[in-house]
């Protein structure tokens, strides 16, 4: 990546550096008690490195992404000598809705506080913040953004199946793949054509594939594992349809936007998803994008088939909002506007 310095930490022995493999942080300690034991030596490495960094680099602003741990971080290096420097923190959604408990939401709160702006990826994320007692007039909802230009393109030399159904994400419960899964006997019924691909991976992977057997789709479901982002966009453009079965999960945790579907609808593949609060923050609209009953095996096949019943045809949802460089742009606004008075950015 040119002009970026990628400068990676210890926190544990290399066997053991797992805390964020494999579904992130949030559900490996949730499926992973142990790893708990991993936790303080992650905060305080990732805490000791950046205040390295600080004292050696003529450091005029931070960016942390996600309140914790990556944001208290900051706000607690702005006590310590020579790191009293200003940043911004972007909350992704797991953060915030999955990281609960009254001295969790303490830490969010101060988080904000310390800040000098805050952003997030969606409307509901705001009000979320502004629900635990942060300051949301310090909260900007800023997108990330996705490579529209280049990357996620429509071809129209592509045929487009008339029968595939995909699903990209981790294989966590938020993504709410065993919905999808749960819906594909009615889709089977109406449509014996229709074939599930998988892409991805996740510590849900196991018990996915076990429900796929036990409801007998072994034939009509592919997991094809992690697909590398410059590979994704042939299965977008192969794809009759795109599902995103997001759910809030028991833990609270959900989506903070779901980047997928830009993806899906930049290469102009049609999309169903649920109809959360964040989804309809994107405030995608148009031919081509279905919202249905988040969890609902019943409404998800009746939006897959009404989908595939129209056959092989490409989304007009426009998308270009989400573009990186409009959305680089925005975020280079914000660094630059907590930049200290005297310094020289370019």
């Amino acid at each position: 990546m040119d002009g970026v310095d990628v400068i990676r930490y210890r926190y544990a022995p290399a066997k053991l550096e797992s805390l964020v493999n494999d579904g992130g942080i949030v559900a490996n300690l949730r499926r992973h008690p142990w790893k708990y034991l991993l936790v303080p030596s992650f905060v305080l490495s990732q805490a000791w490195h950046a205040w390295d960094l600080l004292r050696k680099r003529d450091v005029q602003a931070m960016h942390a992404h996600w309140l914790i741990p990556q944001g208290l971080i900051c706000a607690v290096l702005q006590w310590l000598p020579g790191a009293k420097i200003p940043f911004v923190v972007t909350s992704h959604g797991a953060d915030l809705y999955g990281l609960r408990g009254s001295f969790l939401q303490l830490l969010k709160r101060y988080v904000v506080r310390r800040s000098a702006r805050t952003t997030v990826v969606s409307k509901a994320m705001r009000a979320e913040l502004s629900r635990i007692g942060a300051d949301a007039s310090k909260v900007d909802v800023e997108p990330m953004g996705v490579d529209l230009s280049d990357r996620f393109t429509p071809d129209p030399r592509a045929p487009r199946s008339t029968h595939e159904i995909l699903f990209v994400g981790r294989l966590v419960e938020k993504k709410g793949l065993k919905h999808l899964l749960d819906a594909m006997p009615n889709v089977l019924l109406a449509q014996p054509s229709a074939h599930l691909t998988v892409a991805g991976f996740g510590p849900e992977e196991a018990a996915l594939r076990a429900q796929v057997e036990a409801l007998g789709l072994m034939e009509k479901v592919s997991f094809i594992g992690a697909v590398p982002q410059q590979d994704l966009p042939p299965l977008y453009r192969r794809a009759a349809v795109f599902v995103a079965p997001f759910v809030q999960a028991p833990s609270g945790d959900q989506e903070g936007l779901g980047l997928v579907l830009v993806e899906a609808l930049g290469c102009g593949c049609p999309v169903v998803v649920s109809d959360l609060p964040v989804t309809r923050d994107v405030g995608l609209t148009g031919d081509g994008l279905l919202r249905v009953v988040p969890g609902d095996p019943r409404a998800l096949a009746e939006g897959v088939l009404k989908m595939l019943g129209t056959g092989a045809r490409e989304s007009k949802v426009s998308v270009d909002y989400f573009n990186w460089t409009g959305r680089a742009d925005a975020y280079a606004t914000k660094l630059e506007a907590v930049l200290p008075a005297n310094s020289d950015h370019g």
